[in-house]
Formats: C-alpha cells, sequence, structure tokens
C-alpha cells in the first residue's frame, strides 16, 4: 500500500485527486493539508483521512507518508516538492510544474539528485482517447501523418471577465494562464497523439487589458494573452496549426481535433460538449466511420471513467507501476520539463516574430501507439 499526503485538498484535489485515490486499492490517502487548520481538518473528516495539516512541510516528514501530492497554486508547487524532497518522499505534481522553465528545470534537477519517484498530472498522456488515437495513426490507418489542426476553447480563461477565485492568474509570474493551463494541457494532448512537436511560430494576442471580475463591478489590469495561435513542424515532419481562443464560458463545442494522412482524416471531438480534450473521452472518426473506444483502454474502475478523476487515476496506475518497478513514471519531472520549454518557445516566437526550436530532453515523451502496451499487464504496488 502507498501512503498519500495531499497538499491542497480543499481546492481543485478534492473532486480530483482524492476520488481518484478512493478508487484505487493501490494507495491509501493518510494525510492532507490545507493553508488553515480548520479547513485541513474539514478535509480530512470530509474523506476519513487520519492527518491534517496546516504546514506542507510536515505532512512531507509524516512517517506515515510515502508520497505527496501537489496540487497548490502554481506559484507554490517549489516550495512543496522541495519539502517533499528534503524527506525523501515521492512526488506526485499537479501541472505546471513550475512559474516557467527555469524554475522546471531546478525541480527536475532537485528531483533527480533526491532519487524518488516523480510524476506530473498532464491527464492527455493517459487519456484513454488519446492513446486509442496513437495507437491509430501508428498502425497506419491514415496513412502518413501530415498535418494535424486543433481549435479548442479556453474559457475560463482569456476573456472579458474573470471568476473571483481566478483573478491571480492575470499576472505572469502566477504560471496559471490561457497559455500555461489550456494550451499546456491541448498540446500535451495533440503531442500524445501525434508527437512532439520541434518548432513554433506563435502569436499571444492579448484582447483585454483589464477584465471585469465576475459578479462585480470592479475591473482589474490582465497582462496574460487572451488566445494562443501556433504553427508548428512535427518532429516527424507533419505540420500543426493550433488556436486556443478565450472566452468567458459556458464551454460549447471544447474542441475539434483533425489528423490529415496521405489516406484519409481522423478527426476527434468531445463525446460530451463540454469536457476539455484532456479529461473526458473522445468520439473518433475516421472519414465518416464513428469508431467505439475497445474496453482494454480503460483501465480505472468504472465509478472514476468520467469528468477529471479518470485519467489522473490513470496517471496513479502507472505511480504505483513505477514504484513496484523501481523506475520514473511517464509523465516525469522530465517530461513537464520539455512540456514548460515548449510553451517558452511560445512566448519566445510571439515576442520576436520568429520560428523557434524546442530544447528537447530525452525519453520525455512515449512514441505514438504506445497506448496498449504501456498499460498492459496487472497492476502491482508496494510500500517504498
Amino acid at each position: 500500500m502507498i501512503r498519500v499526503g495531499v497538499v491542497g485538498a480543499s481546492g481543485w484535489a478534492d473532486g480530483s485527486h482524492l476520488p481518484a485515490l478512493a478508487a484505487l486499492e493501490e494507495f491509501e490517502v493518510t494525510a492532507v493539508a490545507t493553508t488553515n487548520q480548520a479547513s485541513a481538518d474539514r478535509a480530512a473528516a470530509a474523506h476519513g483521512v487520519p492527518h491534517a495539516f496546516a504546514d506542507a512541510g510536515e505532512l512531507a516528514a509524516h512517517p506515515e507518508v510515502d508520497l505527496v501530492v501537489v496540487s497548490v497554486k502554481a506559484s507554490g508547487h517549489a516550495a512543496v516538492i522541495r519539502d517533499a524532497l528534503k524527506a525523501g518522499k515521492h512526488v506526485v505534481s499537479e501541472w505546471p510544474l513550475g512559474v516557467d522553465a527555469d524554475e522546471a528545470s531546478e525541480l527536475t534537477e532537485a528531483a533527480t539528485a533526491a532519487g524518488v519517484i516523480h510524476a506530473v498530472v498532464l491527464q492527455g498522456h493517459h487519456s484513454p482517447s488519446a492513446r486509442f488515437a496513437a495507437d491509430l495513426v501508428a498502425e497506419g490507418r491514415i496513412g502518413t501523418l501530415e498535418s494535424v489542426a486543433l481549435v479548442a476553447e479556453g474559457a475560463p480563461w482569456g476573456g472579458s471577465q474573470i471568476w473571483p477565485n481566478l483573478v491571480f492568474g492575470l499576472d505572469p509570474a502566477e504560471g496559471t494562464n490561457i497559455l500555461t493551463i489550456m494550451a499546456g494541457h491541448f498540446l500535451a494532448a495533440l503531442e500524445r497523439v501525434a508527437g512532439p512537436l520541434a518548432e513554433v511560430s506563435a502569436r499571444l494576442p492579448r484582447t483585454h487589458d483589464r477584465v471585469l471580475v465576475s459578479g462585480t463591478e470592479q475591473t482589474v489590469p490582465n497582462a496574460t494573452p487572451s488566445h494562443v495561435l501556433l504553427h508548428g513542424l512535427l518532429t516527424s515532419g507533419a505540420t500543426a496549426s493550433v488556436a486556443i481562443h478565450g472566452g468567458n464560458g459556458p464551454i460549447q463545442g471544447a474542441f475539434t481535433l483533425k489528423l490529415v494522412g496521405s489516406d484519409a482524416t481522423l478527426t476527434a471531438t468531445p463525446a460530451q460538449r463540454e469536457s476539455f480534450i484532456h479529461w473526458g473521452d473522445w468520439d473518433i472518426r475516421i472519414g465518416d466511420d464513428l469508431l467505439a473506444l475497445p474496453d482494454a483502454y480503460r483501465t480505472v474502475p468504472a465509478g472514476v471513467r468520467s469528468g477529471p478523476p479518470a485519467n489522473i487515476a490513470a496517471l496513479y496506475q502507472e505511480v504505483a507501476r513505477a514504484i513496484a518497478e523501481d523506475r520514473q513514471p511517464h509523465p516525469s519531472f522530465e517530461t513537464a520539463l520539455r512540456h514548460h520549454r515548449l510553451l517558452a518557445a511560445i512566448e519566445r516566437s510571439a515576442a520576436a516574430g520568429t520560428a523557434q526550436e524546442i530544447s528537447s530532453l530525452t525519453h520525455t515523451l512515449p512514441s505514438p501507439g504506445t497506448g496498449r502496451l504501456a498499460h498492459a499487464g496487472a497492476l502491482r504496488a508496494r510500500r517504498p
């Protein structure tokens, strides 16, 4: 049994990480932490967890915690990760790993030096639909991949209004905006299917210099992009075109992903209209034929097969295997660092108006088409 401490248990983790972990027999949540003791106690009581802390360092140091989950604001990730590494604990960090590529590099180096298991939550890597689509492409069902196009909705970021709890993200230093969160996740899903980008030409328009705080008459300054637009080349030589447009929501069509091959075109859209590309199932078509997702691609218990817990649960299954096999899981901090470098290349291109190459790392992305192999076999887990 892998004993888990969740930092940030009263926020995003409450409806994602905690349900995912509760559904998996390999894990037991033994501790939670929030910003104050009262909310930590409430979270512990709500989820039947024995230990509650107002200090992430105390949680990480507790002897009944083997793995620390970092689910706080991006600007707070580094401090919690360093606490976990100091205590010699394994780490699962929400995306983004840090506020920028430099911080992500420092954290990756520190985790490597600590010799612990480290993973990042890029749900698209473990999406059953993304893995199925990757296998279809790798098996030549559309011939040679020639181009990829993704159009996606980036709300609740980028619009003329912002939810009160997201106002902090209008400061680029917080690392939480339409580029880092929405484009970050969407591009990870695209690369899982089509392979990594090698070069990008990008624009980051800012439509709104000030935005309205929803439910109030207050406007606040905004220094983050409203949209993410890019053209690029994949390492395979195929072209890529991506448009992520911000807005106020609600989400309508979420995304359309189109992969054009020499023989046919694969199109993916959300099975549920409001579901982001990295969360839910896709309707996948080759030409006009709608393809059913084979059961072999579903690895998580039935109770967590929809919404944010689904692909997070699949990541935790991979973490359990990695701990049992004494290897790094995928995606690891190295994967996150390579992805941060992709976003940095997008920012450089938008600022300079020129194409930018993406700094690469080895062993950071699986080859497209490895979905079934990566998830085959029985799950094993042991206490580290």
